[in-house]
């Protein structure tokens, strides 16, 4: 199980299919607020991720920001959010700039941890996708 997957398992209920497909592999759209959902909304409706992760972060003493940071999107899960995490999810997204450009990075993994998440039946706020 990937870093995404571990992710995902943290924000969307147990029963909903993102956790039961490879969230990896669910290919973002191209256009912001086109993701089609991999789940039927008539059985699993849409989940939504600003109430899940405000939520958490009701409960958590840091004050993260998850709707800009990958950073903090991982901690607020309770995920290791270490450069060498990132790059690991960078690598198994398909990243093919340079890692070594954390900030550039980070841009690009925030983008498409939400448009997979949009992808795999999450509804976000608007602007996020």
């Amino acid at each position: 199980m990937g870093i995404l997957s571990d992710l995902f398992h943290k924000i969307f209920p147990a029963s909903h299919p993102a956790n039961e497909t490879d969230p990896a592999s669910a290919q973002p759209s191209t256009a912001p607020g086109n993701a089609a959902p991999v789940a039927s909304e008539a059985t699993h409706p849409p989940v939504d991720i600003d109430a899940v992760l405000t939520e958490l972060q009701s409960r958590n003493p840091q004050r993260l920001n998850w709707k800009t940071s990958i950073v903090d999107l991982m901690k607020l899960v309770g995920i290791d959010s270490s450069l060498e995490n990132r790059k690991a999810l960078a690598k198994e997204l398909g990243y093919t700039g340079d890692t070594n450009d954390s900030a550039a990075m980070n841009i690009w993994l925030h983008r498409q941890v939400m448009q997979r998440m949009a992808a795999n039946g999450g509804k976000l706020p608007a602007g996020l996708v």
